[in-house]
């Protein structure tokens, strides 16, 4: 969103064309510069792109050993296959991280559940997938 004030506030001088808006209920007329709904229109594909908010995940792996990190993932996707896996690797290491909690709360719940049955099990903040709208 601030990218979108920085080009308003820069640009404001260089207007090409202007779209003035009234309406029969008011005396209100406003005038904006037509690529503002361009740089509208971008940045709500952009936010179509990054669908993720900030969250917690719960951090099962971390080591250099890539065959190790995706055994750990494979075998918690065979316990718990509604609860999405990520791997990921972070030079030098691979990490699997599982969940995606909202709350350090729901991902406590969880992290209790699981606990003892993997290398490592500690809560890790995170961006996590939107959740479905029903």
């Amino acid at each position: 969103m601030s990218v979108i004030l920085c080009f308003i506030l820069v640009h404001t001088g260089f207007a090409q064309k202007n779209i003035s808006t009234s309406y029969a209920d008011s005396a209100l007329i406003y005038t904006r510069d037509s690529r503002l709904d361009e740089l509208i229109e971008k940045q709500k594909q952009l936010n179509l792109l990054n669908q993720s908010v900030s969250g917690y995940r719960i951090q099962i792996y971390f080591g250099g050993n890539r065959q190790k990190a995706s055994e750990v993932k494979l075998d918690f996707a065979g316990k718990y296959p509604e609860v999405p896996s990520y791997l990921t690797y972070q030079p030098p290491n691979f990490k699997v991280r599982v969940g995606d909690f909202r709350s350090t709360f729901e991902a406590r719940k969880f992290l209790r559940e699981i606990e003892g049955k993997f290398p490592t099990n500690f809560i890790v903040p995170d961006d996590i997938k939107l959740p479905p709208i029903n």
